[in-house]
């Protein structure tokens, strides 16, 4: 069984995807509400995947992807965002997320970007709701 944490600032959010990813015989190890304390459960819980919206008061999801690749240069993340600005998406290029998927999204998407992340070796997968 595939292990994650979801780190999102919004926490109905947090608790809903986790539920979606749950019901869908994915183990949620762990949630945190900022980049900081997504790297502190990352260090204790070890997850396969770490799942992470972007925007976040004080330490956001570039923090986390950031500092996560620099001490972990094979984790595999996931990003979770609203921003479809070309200024983001080269930004996460260049901190080599592994995925980047737009809300709203389904969780077929979801489904569909573990399996492609873990096949791949590198590149930025990008899902966008069809």
């Amino acid at each position: 069984m595939i292990r994650v944490i979801v780190v999102d600032d919004d926490f109905d959010t947090a608790e809903v995807f986790s539920e979606y990813l749950m019901l869908n015989n994915i183990d949620v190890v762990g949630k945190a509400y900022n980049g900081f304390e997504g790297i502190k459960l990352f260090e204790e819980k070890k997850p396969d995947i770490v799942f992470s919206d972007i925007w976040m008061p004080k330490f956001d999801g570039f923090y986390l992807l950031d500092n996560l690749k620099s001490l972990y240069p094979n984790q595999k993340i996931i990003m979770i965002t609203a921003d479809l600005s070309q200024e983001t998406y080269v930004k996460l290029k260049e901190s080599k997320a592994d995925a980047l998927i737009f809300k709203p999204f389904r969780i077929k998407q979801i489904l569909e970007t573990i399996n492609k992340i873990s096949e791949k070796d590198s590149g930025l997968v990008t899902m966008v709701n069809k």
